[in-house]
Formats: structure tokens, C-alpha cells, sequence
């Protein structure tokens, strides 16, 4: 397929050789130096957009390409805020969105564990959870989205938690997040339950980015002709869990 990849740091990199190892082609590459090229012209050039930017720009960005009738992966973060508006211009313009917090295969089955484990806790109070994630320097949100994602699981399944909160252990009703950054650590995300008999810790540690890459290039090959908003669950045939 032809693919229109916005956004080309080292994210957009990794998409670009994952996507050509996979028999792709980059019609259209959008960077900070050619901002001008992501006109409907050169969008209409593509069969899906994959957008990796950044909080600012990417509400922006999305709406652009589905305005031009173009099916968009977007993985940035930090703008939580405003899917719903992504949403509904998918919905209006008849085309395709998939929106993830994290592309990794193996983050996605972390989830589906993550939610799991929380709500096999509920008959256990005397255990308190926290989330550690580690990003390297260079990210610019905290926590990371899929921190916040992992948070939102909690707060699904687990009773008597209402929130999230950074760096902050004191708020009863919140699910306390640590957020460190650390120089070409790609992603580290913990989830601890911890009580004065023992500890209970799941762990999802990436080497690299290459895992990212590869499940934003499936995204974009699932949602290839597809109309509607999708998640990573539909691209991996992930049944919900209770």
C-alpha cells in the first residue's frame, strides 16, 4: 500500500523501514522542514496516513488527512483531550481512524493483563497499586499515554479508584503514577500491588522501537479500506476482558 507517514523522527524512521521491509511504499513524508506538502493533493497520493508527531499537532494533523478522505493511524499522545473530535470527523468524512496509546503487540497483551489483574484485586484492599513508567529524555508528555492508558484499566476494574495522579502516593482515590526519563530507554511500564506480606508486579520492558513501528505498520494494513474507529484490539482480534 502507499502510505503517507506525518511525522519523521525516530518513531517516523522506524515506521519507514519496518513499513518498506513489508513491501510498502512512503508516497508522502511530512516533516517539520515541508509542512507545506500535507496539502489534499499530496494526501490523495496515499491509501492510509500514519501520524506520529506530537501533542501540539496532532489533532491538527488527523483532521487534515481525514478531511482529505484519508484513513489515518495516529500514535501520538498527550492529547487525550481531543479524540473525540478526531472521532467524529472519521465518522463524518466516511473514512477510517485508529488512535493507541502504544502499537507494541506485546504492550496490548500487557493491557488485556493489566485489566485482568485489577479486577482479581477487588476482594484484596490490603494490597495498594502503583504504575512506574520510564521513558527516555527526549519525551515530551508525562506521564506517557500509555501510562495513562494503563491507569484508565485500573480505574475500570478496580473499586475505589477514581483517578490518576503523578507523583503522588496520597490521594486514596487515585492510582499514583511515577514518571521517570532516562538517556535510550525506549519504554518501561510497571504495575506493582504491594502489601506488608508480599508483591505482586507485572512488567513490560521494550528493547527498542521496532516493536512500535511494526504494530503501527499492522494498524495501517487493518485499517487499508476499512471505514469507522478502530483500537489495537481490533488489529489483534482481542476479545474484551471482563
Amino acid at each position: 500500500m502507499n502510505i503517507a507517514l506525518i511525522g519523521h523522527g525516530k518513531m517516523g524512521h522506524a515506521i519507514e523501514q519496518v513499513a518498506i521491509k513489508r513491501g510498502h511504499n512512503i508516497v508522502l513524508c511530512v516533516s517539520s522542514q515541508n509542512k507545506g506538502d500535507m496539502d489534499e493533493a499530496h494526501l490523495r497520493l496515499a491509501d492510509v496516513a500514519i501520524e506520529f508527531t506530537n501533542p501540539e499537532a496532532a489533532l491538527s494533523n488527523v483532521l487534515t488527512c481525514l478531511s482529505a478522505g484519508l484513513n489515518v493511524v495516529s500514535g501520538s499522545t498527550g492529547w487525550n483531550e481531543h479524540f473525540g473530535v478526531a472521532r467524529s470527523s472519521a465518522v463524518q468524512n466516511n473514512v477510517g481512524f485508529l488512535q493507541a496509546s502504544n502499537f507494541s503487540v506485546g504492550v496490548n497483551i500487557f493491557f488485556e493483563v493489566n485489566k485482568l489483574l485489577a479486577s482479581l484485586m477487588n476482594d484484596h484492599p490490603e494490597y495498594m497499586v502503583t504504575i512506574d513508567e520510564t521513558h527516555h529524555t527526549q519525551k515530551k508528555d508525562a506521564p506517557s499515554g500509555t501510562a495513562i492508558t494503563i491507569a484508565e484499566q485500573i480505574i475500570e476494574h478496580l473499586d475505589g479508584k477514581s483517578q490518576w495522579a503523578l507523583n503522588d502516593r496520597n490521594e486514596q482515590d487515585a492510582v499514583p503514577i511515577f514518571a521517570h526519563r532516562v538517556e535510550n530507554v525506549p519504554g518501561t511500564h510497571t504495575v506493582s500491588y504491594n502489601s506488608s506480606i508480599d508483591n505482586i508486579t507485572i512488567t513490560h520492558t521494550a528493547h527498542n522501537r521496532e516493536g512500535f513501528a511494526l504494530g503501527a505498520v499492522l494498524a495501517a494494513e487493518f485499517l487499508l479500506g476499512r471505514k469507522g474507529v478502530y483500537s489495537m484490539q481490533d488489529v489483534l482480534g482481542i476479545k474484551a476482558t471482563r
